[in-house]
């Protein structure tokens, strides 16, 4: 690499909305993000999945049709 090209890479404090915090490298000193994967829905397992179904499935619904 060249000298004097390239920005400083130190330690990074990154700080999530839910609390958590973790240390990793970056150019910042300091991280503050909104989402992180201890609170991220595919992370966590706590996803929702909404089936609301079309309109064939309402039709066969309303007119008990299997």
């Amino acid at each position: 690499m060249k000298e004097g090209i390239h920005p400083d890479y130190k330690e990074c404090k990154v700080t999530c909305a839910c609390g958590n915090s973790f240390v990793t490298k970056s150019t910042k000193e300091e991280m503050r993000v909104d989402i992180c994967s201890e609170c991220h829905p595919f992370f966590t397992g706590q996803q929702k999945f909404i089936n609301r179904g079309g309109r064939v499935d309402k039709f066969k619904n309303k007119y008990n049709i299997d």
